[in-house]
């Protein structure tokens, strides 16, 4: 199943002169960039017929775009997941949660602002809300530890799913983490513990839990809060066991090997979906999340509100039935 993006979130896309263009990107970004030049001498004001070229050039340009997308490799799809003016949690937050409340610790060593959980309303329903945020500058991707969550992390997810339980909320978890943070401390603080504690309790929730992996899906630090009963992916995300370069310094004892690791393992939402592991592609705006932050907002949130209201009729035990269903069958249908 594929959510698509609604034509009238198409209206605001990201401006040419503030986007960043990945290395692949390189032939588009050439085109706008005379596509931008053509605009500009047209605002000038300076005579020149340029309409026919203008509008040659901005079709010429629209084209290679959605060719280049339609047929982006699982290396490529990885770079457009890491993209850093993609989305982060805190633009869902804003687009589409109101009076948003963070609950901050884990009540036994303190907080950690790679995950962020808290309250709020999702289109007239009040959910509880988690996820990792990555950081979009210098300070913020410091402070939040590029969205690598120690066990303090998990630790709180799981005291707020059991707030969750107890007041009858649904959870939404929005994913993107390279991660768990895999340092000292947090091993010596329990981080496998921590994760594994975290995937409980998100698989035992009376209430729906609803995760949407917004751009990388990496490891036990995304499957923590993403054992859920629906699991929606947008089209370029990724998700899998390790990152690329772990996997192939793993496989090939070398990191440079990260691309033939990422077709091998089969992490974009497209194998994902044929295997079982997700429920539903979200489609993205044509040239990526990064490129119209709002429609990919929106089409989240779209996609998130149909598999809430599907969920919503059922019993606590018909939600633990339907979730533990879900995770037994994968791998039985390949």
């Amino acid at each position: 199943m594929t959510f698509p993006v609604s034509p009238q979130n198409q209206a605001s896309p990201r401006p040419a002169s503030t986007r960043s263009y990945l290395d692949f990107e390189k032939p588009v970004a050439e085109l706008e960039a005379k596509v931008q030049e053509l605009r500009s001498l047209a605002a000038d004001g300076e005579g020149v017929q340029i309409s026919d070229e203008l509008f040659r050039l901005e079709s010429k340009s629209e084209k290679a775009l959605a060719d280049l997308y339609a047929s982006l490799t699982p290396w490529q799809k990885t770079q457009v997941a890491r993209h850093p003016q993609r989305p982060h949690f805190v633009d869902y937050v804003k687009g589409l949660i109101t009076d948003f409340s963070p609950l901050s610790g884990d009540r036994q060593f303190g907080e950690d602002a790679a995950l962020i959980c808290g309250l709020g309303w999702f289109r007239g329903y009040a959910v509880c809300v988690m996820g990792q945020e990555k950081g979009t500058d210098t300070a913020a991707r410091i402070k939040h530890n590029f969205g690598m969550a120690r066990p303090e992390g998990y630790r709180k997810a799981v005291r707020v799913m059991q707030l969750a339980a107890r007041f009858n909320l649904p959870v939404i978890s929005l994913v993107d983490t390279p991660g768990a943070f895999p340092g000292v401390d947090a091993e010596e603080r329990g981080q496998a513990e921590a994760i594994a504690r975290a995937t409980d309790a998100s698989l035992s929730l009376g209430v729906p839990n609803i995760a949407a992996i917004v751009g990388e899906g990496g490891s036990g630090g995304a499957i923590a809060i993403a054992t859920c009963n629906r699991v929606l992916m947008l089209e370029h995300a990724i998700y899998t066991v390790a990152s690329p370069e772990a996997s192939a310094s793993i496989l090939w004892r070398d990191a440079a090997k990260a691309e033939d690791a990422a077709t091998t393992m089969k992490i974009t939402a497209q194998d994902l979906y044929r295997f079982g592991i997700i429920d539903a592609i979200i489609a993205e705006p044509i040239g990526g999340a990064h490129r119209d932050p709002a429609a990919a907002i929106q089409a989240v949130g779209d996609a998130v509100q149909r598999a809430l209201e599907g969920l919503l009729p059922l019993s606590h035990e018909e939600i633990r039935r339907s979730r533990a269903d879900k995770f037994l069958a994968i791998g039985r249908t390949i």
